[in-house]
């Protein structure tokens, strides 16, 4: 009987260490070049997991998944992406697999979703950029960038393209003292939509726009760097999405996915966040070098009014700035 109940135990564990291991597909839109980096740390921790990962703008990443779904194919075990609203959406449909016992500790429960079913791995604001070569008297309100003085300067990433950037023109739409006026008030100036927010840091660290409005983590890294930009926290507030990573229910390898929920969950994980610029969930691994110790509000948004105006926000967006 012993020898039999070992046998069982070896069994147990080896199947355990099978079950971290092999190949496991990951849909982002997180910048290729902070995945690698992101994939090498994960893997000294998960060795025999092996990451594959697709990479693009949010909405790309879910047109994709969208096109699979269809096909009934869907090829990735995890996603990891800009924001909530599409979360919700695909909780709603029952895409995700709930997976209630990842480990929170240290991390705030209101930030993740109540039924265990996707988790923030960060904090990611969006203000705005200038260029330290081409602006001296640099703007600090939302409210000056509407002006057609800087307005026809600026750069901006777009909602068609851009999870974060979808937030962003929705929350401002739904607050008080901005509303689509303003989000007019930037087109009519001649501010530009491209497509990423890679794409507005280019233009503002070349100079070939003087404002951009843009996700954190980009210009502060940049300017790190030597770059000449800086950002803002306008004195209004920012808005913010949290990059929520979750594990599909069509997922081939469960196991490996919630082991790399666990990861970026955990303390090893949130102080490489950090390492990448971002701010981490947890308190207690500190801020990245790159980060000011400045003060700033976040402006709420609602992630299901947000999902069920999306795509509203998206129409208009494009009937102002061209799709």
């Amino acid at each position: 009987m012993r020898t039999l109940l070992l046998a069982l135990a070896a069994t147990a564990l080896a199947g355990g260490a099978l079950a971290q291991s092999g190949p496991l597909v990951i849909y982002t839109s997180t910048p290729s070049d902070q995945m690698d980096q992101l994939v090498t740390r994960f893997n000294e921790t998960h060795p025999d997991i092996q990451v594959d990962y697709f990479r693009s703008g949010t909405t790309e990443v879910m047109n994709r998944l969208e096109a699979e779904f269809a096909a009934g194919n869907p090829q990735p075990d995890v996603l990891l992406i800009a924001d909530t609203v599409v979360m919700e959406g695909l909780k709603a449909e029952d895409r995700l697999l709930p997976f209630p016992d990842a480990v929170t500790d240290g991390t705030d429960p209101a930030l993740h979703d109540a039924d265990g079913t996707y988790f923030s791995t960060k904090l990611i604001t969006t203000g705005f950029a200038y260029n330290t070569e081409r602006v001296t008297d640099p703007a600090t309100t939302w409210a000056e960038l509407s002006d057609p003085t800087i307005a026809s300067r600026l750069t901006m990433a777009s909602p068609l393209y851009s999870g974060a950037a979808m937030i962003h023109v929705g929350t401002l739409a739904a607050t008080d003292g901005f509303g689509w006026d303003y989000v007019e008030a930037l087109a009519t100036g001649g501010a530009l939509a491209g497509r990423g927010n890679g794409g507005v840091l280019s233009a503002v660290a070349t100079g070939e726009a003087d404002y951009g409005i843009i996700v954190d983590f980009m210009p502060l890294n940049a300017a790190a760097d030597g770059s000449p930009i800086a950002f803002v926290f306008p004195d209004e507030g920012v808005t913010a999405v949290t990059e929520p990573v979750a594990i599909l229910s069509t997922a081939a390898n469960v196991e490996a996915a919630q082991a790399f929920v666990n990861w970026q969950l955990s303390e090893e994980g949130q102080r490489f966040a950090v390492e990448q610029g971002y701010l981490p969930l947890r308190a207690d691994v500190g801020r990245p070098a790159s980060f000011p110790d400045t003060e700033f509000r976040v402006i709420q948004a609602d992630p299901a009014l947000l999902l069920e105006q999306s795509e509203d926000i998206k129409r208009r967006f494009a009937e102002l700035f061209g799709g």
